[in-house]
């Protein structure tokens, strides 16, 4: 594994972009007040229900390493953290995996029912292109390539397509390629928009594009990968969510496709590849390879 500046402080780093990242999302969002208010309080109790802001942190760590700036990144931050969470609230539903807990706080539908959090996930995938729309022009990049490149992301090739794969797989023995697949779209295809999209903010060169492409994809299956190691490992206290789910309904994993161990390998394995695809940024960086060793070393 690379070796990390240690002066770089990512508790601090993921801090600060937490607090601007909240701050600008309460912005966009409608208040609480707004009629319908049901559904702006829907979409607040899960969009500010704690997560760590992953995908906006690497997002702007992306933009800081070609040289842009979290002003000039922020409305696309808030647009794929909207994105993420409407994909929780629906994977949280009973028709999809029937979750009742999520960052340690009851799932949308638990609170608000069933036909809310459908709606709430609605509005935050709408919300996201409202806000998206809203980031300035850069040269090589336009606004229709930003709004392409977060459709391609959510829909059904990308996101969707895995989810619907997942739902598709479950109670079968998958092969270890069909499980990848769903991991692609599922959780590496946001990660990897994310990183694409702060360059894009930054007015990166085609070369740091593919770089940042690299990086992302396969920073973004290390994370499932270890996601699927957690449940495995942790308490549903650690996790925030509820563990051991994969085994109880035999969904596919990697631990119980190929082990325990040679999972941990795996994730290690891609991890170091993204570390290889930053050395175009000669040291400029930092900030992504923190995050990186950060996802293969987290404990929820």
């Amino acid at each position: 594994m690379a070796a990390k500046q240690s002066s770089f402080d990512l508790n601090h780093f993921l801090a600060t972009r937490t607090e601007t990242v909240n701050a600008a999302l309460d912005k966009f969002l409608p208040s609480e007040k707004t009629k319908p208010a049901t559904i702006h309080k829907a979409m607040r109790y899960s969009l500010f229900a704690g997560g760590k802001r992953m995908r906006p942190a690497v997002l702007l760590a992306a933009a800081e390493a070609c040289g842009g700036s979290d002003a000039d990144a922020m409305p696309l931050a808030c647009a794929v953290e909207c994105i993420h969470t409407y994909s929780l609230i629906h994977d949280d539903l009973p028709a999809m995996d029937n979750d009742d807990y999520r960052r340690g706080k009851l799932t949308n539908h638990k609170v608000f029912g069933e036909g809310i959090a459908v709606l709430a996930g609605d509005a935050l995938l709408t919300q996201a292109f409202e806000i998206a729309a809203q980031c300035k022009k850069f040269p090589r990049y336009p606004h229709d390539k930003i709004i392409l490149e977060i459709a391609k992301a959510s829909g059904s090739l990308q996101l969707v397509g895995g989810q619907v794969a997942d739902l598709e797989g479950e109670n079968k023995k998958l092969s270890i390629a069909e499980l990848k697949f769903i991991h692609e779209r599922k959780t590496s295809a946001l990660l990897c928009c994310s990183v694409r999209l702060g360059g894009m903010s930054a007015n990166c060169t085609p070369a740091q594009l593919a770089a940042l492409t690299d990086f992302g994809y396969h920073v973004g299956l290390a994370f499932q990968v270890i996601d699927d190691i957690l449940d495995v490992t942790q308490t549903s206290e650690q996790l925030g969510k509820t563990a051991g789910k994969d085994v109880a309904v035999q969904k596919a994993t990697y631990p119980s496709i190929v082990g325990l161990e040679k999972s941990k390998k795996i994730a290690v394995q891609l991890t170091d590849k993204a570390f290889g695809a930053l050395k175009i940024f000669k040291g400029k960086a930092v900030a992504l390879e923190a995050l990186a060793e950060f996802l293969l070393k987290r404990e929820k």
